[in-house]
Protein backbone atom coordinates (compact mmCIF):
# COMPACT_ATOMS: atom_id res chain seq x y z
CA UNK A 1 0.00 0.00 0.00
CA UNK A 2 2.95 2.55 0.96
CA UNK A 3 6.80 2.06 0.41
CA UNK A 4 8.03 0.31 3.72
CA UNK A 5 4.59 -0.44 4.71
CA UNK A 6 3.44 -4.18 4.90
CA UNK A 7 0.92 -4.85 5.92
CA UNK A 8 -0.57 -8.44 7.02
CA UNK A 9 -2.99 -10.07 4.19
CA UNK A 10 -6.06 -10.47 7.21
CA UNK A 11 -5.58 -6.59 7.69
CA UNK A 12 -5.68 -5.88 4.09
CA UNK A 13 -8.63 -7.84 3.36
CA UNK A 14 -10.31 -6.32 6.34
CA UNK A 15 -10.06 -2.52 5.45
CA UNK A 16 -10.86 -3.48 1.36
CA UNK A 17 -13.69 -4.69 2.78
CA UNK A 18 -14.77 -1.74 4.77
CA UNK A 19 -14.91 -4.37 8.22
CA UNK A 20 -13.62 -2.70 11.69
CA UNK A 21 -9.92 -3.16 12.42
CA UNK A 22 -8.45 -2.06 15.33
CA UNK A 23 -4.69 -1.03 16.05
CA UNK A 24 -2.76 -2.35 18.70
CA UNK A 25 0.79 -0.83 20.21
CA UNK A 26 3.46 -2.94 20.13
CA UNK A 27 5.95 -0.76 23.03
CA UNK A 28 3.51 -2.97 25.58
CA UNK A 29 5.70 -6.49 24.33
CA UNK A 30 8.74 -4.64 24.23
CA UNK A 31 8.83 -2.46 27.16
CA UNK A 32 5.66 -2.63 28.93
CA UNK A 33 5.56 -6.30 30.81
CA UNK A 34 8.22 -8.83 31.56
CA UNK A 35 8.38 -12.18 30.10
CA UNK A 36 5.86 -14.35 29.22
CA UNK A 37 3.40 -11.70 30.56
CA UNK A 38 4.11 -9.59 27.41
CA UNK A 39 3.09 -12.43 24.67
CA UNK A 40 0.40 -13.14 26.87
CA UNK A 41 -1.22 -10.09 26.69
CA UNK A 42 -0.11 -9.11 23.52
CA UNK A 43 -2.06 -12.44 22.18
CA UNK A 44 -4.69 -11.77 24.27
CA UNK A 45 -5.59 -8.57 23.32
CA UNK A 46 -5.72 -9.44 19.63
CA UNK A 47 -8.43 -12.58 20.78
CA UNK A 48 -10.59 -9.78 22.36
CA UNK A 49 -10.13 -7.76 19.21
CA UNK A 50 -11.21 -10.61 17.33
CA UNK A 51 -14.22 -11.85 19.73
CA UNK A 52 -15.24 -8.02 19.88
CA UNK A 53 -15.77 -8.89 15.41
CA UNK A 54 -12.74 -6.95 14.69
CA UNK A 55 -9.62 -7.61 13.06
CA UNK A 56 -6.43 -6.71 14.94
CA UNK A 57 -3.89 -4.71 13.92
CA UNK A 58 -0.66 -5.22 16.39
CA UNK A 59 1.68 -2.56 14.97
CA UNK A 60 5.69 -2.82 15.25
CA UNK A 61 8.95 -1.99 13.08
CA UNK A 62 10.84 -5.01 12.11
CA UNK A 63 14.42 -5.46 9.93
CA UNK A 64 13.03 -1.40 8.80
CA UNK A 65 10.00 -2.78 7.42
CA UNK A 66 6.71 -1.20 8.77
CA UNK A 67 4.15 -4.21 9.78
CA UNK A 68 0.63 -3.68 10.14
CA UNK A 69 -0.55 -6.97 11.65
CA UNK A 70 2.38 -9.36 13.50
CA UNK A 71 2.40 -13.03 13.33
CA UNK A 72 2.97 -15.19 16.56
CA UNK A 73 6.42 -15.28 15.61
CA UNK A 74 6.81 -11.39 15.34
CA UNK A 75 5.41 -10.94 18.33
CA UNK A 76 7.84 -13.37 20.19
CA UNK A 77 10.38 -11.81 18.35
CA UNK A 78 9.81 -8.39 20.07
CA UNK A 79 9.25 -10.31 23.65
CA UNK A 80 12.54 -11.79 23.74
CA UNK A 81 14.95 -9.67 21.53
CA UNK A 82 17.04 -6.77 23.59
CA UNK A 83 17.46 -3.45 22.29
CA UNK A 84 14.32 -2.50 20.98
CA UNK A 85 13.64 1.02 20.02
CA UNK A 86 10.57 2.54 21.60
CA UNK A 87 9.34 4.02 18.24
CA UNK A 88 7.59 7.31 18.00
CA UNK A 89 6.73 9.92 15.33
CA UNK A 90 10.38 10.93 15.42
CA UNK A 91 11.85 7.88 14.80
CA UNK A 92 10.17 5.74 12.56
CA UNK A 93 11.81 7.26 8.84
CA UNK A 94 15.18 6.57 10.92
CA UNK A 95 14.64 2.97 12.03
CA UNK A 96 13.37 2.25 8.36
CA UNK A 97 16.30 3.73 6.80
CA UNK A 98 18.68 1.99 8.94
CA UNK A 99 16.92 -1.46 9.05
CA UNK A 100 16.29 -2.19 12.68
CA UNK A 101 13.58 -2.49 14.99
CA UNK A 102 11.19 -0.36 16.78
CA UNK A 103 8.31 -1.04 18.89
CA UNK A 104 6.02 1.91 18.70
CA UNK A 105 4.30 4.07 21.12
CA UNK A 106 1.18 5.94 21.00
CA UNK A 107 2.42 8.32 18.82
CA UNK A 108 3.91 5.84 16.44
CA UNK A 109 1.22 3.09 16.28
CA UNK A 110 -1.31 6.73 15.72
CA UNK A 111 0.77 7.40 12.92
CA UNK A 112 0.74 4.46 11.10
CA UNK A 113 -2.36 3.41 11.79
CA UNK A 114 -3.67 6.56 9.79
CA UNK A 115 -1.52 5.79 6.69
CA UNK A 116 -3.19 2.78 6.01
CA UNK A 117 -6.76 4.17 7.18
CA UNK A 118 -7.09 2.31 10.67
CA UNK A 119 -9.06 4.51 12.59
CA UNK A 120 -9.42 3.28 16.08
CA UNK A 121 -6.59 2.13 18.37
CA UNK A 122 -7.12 0.27 21.89
CA UNK A 123 -3.96 1.17 24.43
CA UNK A 124 -2.91 1.13 28.08
CA UNK A 125 -2.94 5.09 29.15
CA UNK A 126 -1.32 7.66 26.69
CA UNK A 127 1.63 9.39 27.86
CA UNK A 128 0.94 13.40 29.17
CA UNK A 129 2.68 16.07 30.70
CA UNK A 130 5.11 14.56 33.20
CA UNK A 131 5.25 16.56 37.17
CA UNK A 132 7.42 19.45 36.81
CA UNK A 133 6.61 19.94 32.97
CA UNK A 134 6.52 23.43 33.38
CA UNK A 135 10.04 23.95 34.07
CA UNK A 136 11.17 20.68 32.24
CA UNK A 137 8.86 20.90 28.96
CA UNK A 138 8.60 16.71 29.52
CA UNK A 139 5.69 16.36 27.22
CA UNK A 140 4.92 13.30 25.67
CA UNK A 141 4.64 13.23 21.54
CA UNK A 142 1.47 11.23 22.14
CA UNK A 143 -0.11 14.53 23.23
CA UNK A 144 0.81 16.35 19.93
CA UNK A 145 0.04 12.76 17.50
CA UNK A 146 -3.77 13.54 18.92
CA UNK A 147 -4.05 16.69 17.83
CA UNK A 148 -2.52 16.26 14.20
CA UNK A 149 -3.74 12.20 13.38
CA UNK A 150 -7.04 11.28 12.67
CA UNK A 151 -7.36 7.98 14.98
CA UNK A 152 -9.44 7.58 17.85
CA UNK A 153 -7.95 6.34 21.26
CA UNK A 154 -9.12 4.59 23.46
CA UNK A 155 -7.27 4.43 26.91
CA UNK A 156 -8.13 3.93 30.41
CA UNK A 157 -6.40 7.67 30.91
CA UNK A 158 -3.45 8.84 31.71
CA UNK A 159 -0.96 6.91 34.32
CA UNK A 160 -0.31 9.03 37.70
CA UNK A 161 2.66 9.25 37.18
CA UNK A 162 2.12 12.24 35.19
CA UNK A 163 0.34 15.64 36.22
CA UNK A 164 -3.00 14.62 34.91
CA UNK A 165 -4.23 18.69 34.54
CA UNK A 166 -1.93 19.78 32.76
CA UNK A 167 -2.00 17.19 30.66
CA UNK A 168 -5.81 17.82 29.99
CA UNK A 169 -4.64 21.44 29.11
CA UNK A 170 -2.10 20.50 26.69
CA UNK A 171 -5.25 18.29 25.09
CA UNK A 172 -7.76 21.19 24.87
CA UNK A 173 -5.45 23.98 23.74
CA UNK A 174 -5.08 21.45 20.72
CA UNK A 175 -9.01 21.07 20.36
CA UNK A 176 -8.21 17.26 21.45
CA UNK A 177 -12.04 15.89 23.00
CA UNK A 178 -11.98 13.52 25.99
CA UNK A 179 -14.80 11.41 25.39
CA UNK A 180 -15.33 9.62 28.72
CA UNK A 181 -17.05 5.95 28.48
CA UNK A 182 -19.61 5.73 31.12
CA UNK A 183 -17.94 8.07 33.18
CA UNK A 184 -17.56 11.47 34.11
CA UNK A 185 -14.02 11.46 35.08
CA UNK A 186 -11.16 11.14 33.72
CA UNK A 187 -9.52 7.69 34.55
CA UNK A 188 -5.95 7.62 35.38
CA UNK A 189 -4.26 4.22 34.54
CA UNK A 190 -5.04 1.56 37.55
CA UNK A 191 -7.51 4.16 39.15
CA UNK A 192 -10.91 4.99 38.02
CA UNK A 193 -11.30 8.08 38.78
CA UNK A 194 -8.60 11.25 38.82
CA UNK A 195 -10.51 14.18 40.25
CA UNK A 196 -10.87 15.89 36.72
CA UNK A 197 -13.77 15.91 34.53
CA UNK A 198 -14.19 14.75 30.87
CA UNK A 199 -15.43 16.70 28.29
CA UNK A 200 -18.57 14.74 27.67
CA UNK A 201 -20.06 11.83 29.10
CA UNK A 202 -21.08 8.82 26.49
CA UNK A 203 -22.15 5.96 27.58
CA UNK A 204 -22.56 3.46 23.85
CA UNK A 205 -19.93 2.39 21.87
CA UNK A 206 -22.62 3.77 19.33
CA UNK A 207 -22.84 7.45 20.92
CA UNK A 208 -18.92 7.72 20.16
CA UNK A 209 -19.42 6.39 17.10
CA UNK A 210 -22.00 9.13 16.21
CA UNK A 211 -19.34 11.92 17.48
CA UNK A 212 -16.97 10.35 14.63
CA UNK A 213 -19.02 10.27 11.83
CA UNK A 214 -19.89 14.03 12.80
CA UNK A 215 -16.24 15.00 13.04
CA UNK A 216 -15.57 13.44 9.18
CA UNK A 217 -18.60 14.68 7.88
CA UNK A 218 -17.88 18.55 9.38
CA UNK A 219 -14.16 17.72 8.05
CA UNK A 220 -12.77 18.44 11.73
CA UNK A 221 -9.20 16.75 11.83
CA UNK A 222 -7.08 15.45 14.16
CA UNK A 223 -7.64 12.65 17.18
CA UNK A 224 -10.58 11.58 19.53
CA UNK A 225 -9.52 10.52 23.16
CA UNK A 226 -11.85 8.23 25.02
CA UNK A 227 -11.43 7.55 27.94
CA UNK A 228 -12.27 4.47 29.62
CA UNK A 229 -12.08 3.44 33.34
CA UNK A 230 -10.16 0.09 34.47
CA UNK A 231 -12.86 -2.21 36.02
CA UNK A 232 -13.89 -1.89 39.50
CA UNK A 233 -13.21 -5.18 40.01
CA UNK A 234 -9.62 -4.56 39.10
CA UNK A 235 -8.93 -1.21 40.14
CA UNK A 236 -6.39 -0.69 42.88
CA UNK A 237 -6.51 1.34 46.47
CA UNK A 238 -5.76 5.34 45.31
CA UNK A 239 -4.03 6.10 48.33
CA UNK A 240 -2.04 2.77 48.05
CA UNK A 241 -1.06 3.61 43.94
CA UNK A 242 0.16 7.42 45.25
CA UNK A 243 2.55 6.14 47.23
CA UNK A 244 3.90 3.76 44.97
CA UNK A 245 4.38 6.75 42.51
CA UNK A 246 6.04 8.55 45.25
CA UNK A 247 8.38 6.28 46.12
CA UNK A 248 9.15 5.70 42.32
CA UNK A 249 9.16 9.09 41.01
CA UNK A 250 11.88 9.64 43.83
CA UNK A 251 14.20 6.92 43.09
CA UNK A 252 14.12 7.94 39.35
CA UNK A 253 15.39 11.01 40.54
CA UNK A 254 18.07 9.69 42.34
CA UNK A 255 18.55 7.70 39.58
CA UNK A 256 19.04 10.70 37.00
CA UNK A 257 16.23 8.96 34.79
CA UNK A 258 14.98 11.05 31.97
CA UNK A 259 13.02 11.89 28.54
CA UNK A 260 11.52 8.62 27.19
CA UNK A 261 13.36 5.94 29.57
CA UNK A 262 11.13 7.41 32.81
CA UNK A 263 7.88 5.87 31.93
CA UNK A 264 9.34 2.59 31.55
CA UNK A 265 11.33 2.69 34.97
CA UNK A 266 8.70 4.02 36.88
CA UNK A 267 6.32 1.07 35.88
CA UNK A 268 8.61 -1.35 37.04
CA UNK A 269 9.34 0.41 40.29
CA UNK A 270 5.77 0.13 40.65
CA UNK A 271 5.45 -3.52 39.47
CA UNK A 272 8.10 -4.30 42.33
CA UNK A 273 6.77 -2.22 45.02
CA UNK A 274 3.20 -3.60 43.93
CA UNK A 275 4.83 -7.37 43.99
CA UNK A 276 3.21 -7.66 40.91
CA UNK A 277 -0.46 -6.36 41.58
CA UNK A 278 0.57 -3.45 39.56
CA UNK A 279 0.81 -6.16 36.19
CA UNK A 280 -2.85 -8.04 36.42
CA UNK A 281 -4.35 -4.29 36.80
CA UNK A 282 -2.51 -3.26 33.53
CA UNK A 283 -3.48 -6.16 31.49
CA UNK A 284 -6.82 -5.65 32.59
CA UNK A 285 -7.11 -2.47 31.22
CA UNK A 286 -5.53 -3.20 28.10
CA UNK A 287 -8.29 -5.90 27.19
CA UNK A 288 -10.87 -3.72 28.64
CA UNK A 289 -9.68 -0.95 26.06
CA UNK A 290 -9.65 -3.58 23.38
CA UNK A 291 -13.15 -4.47 23.70
CA UNK A 292 -14.61 -0.83 23.97
CA UNK A 293 -11.89 -0.10 20.78
CA UNK A 294 -14.40 -3.31 19.32
CA UNK A 295 -17.30 -1.98 19.60
CA UNK A 296 -16.77 1.40 18.67
CA UNK A 297 -14.92 0.20 15.21
CA UNK A 298 -18.12 -2.31 14.52
CA UNK A 299 -20.30 0.62 15.46
CA UNK A 300 -18.34 2.97 12.23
Amino acid sequence: MLNHVVVAPEVAEALRDGRPVVALESTIISHGFPYPANVECALTAEKMARDGGAVPATIAIIGGSIRVGLSAEDIEYLATAGGITKASRRDIATLVALGTDGATTVAGTMLVAALVGIRVFATGGIGGVHRGGWETMDVSADLLELARTDVTVVCAGAKSILDLGLTLEVLETHGVPVLGYQTDEFPAFYKRSSGFRVDQRLDTAEEIAAVLRARRALDIHGGVLVANPIPSEHALDPETVDGWTTTALADSEAAGIHGKEITPFLLGRIHALSLGASEEANKQLVYNNVRLAAQIASAL
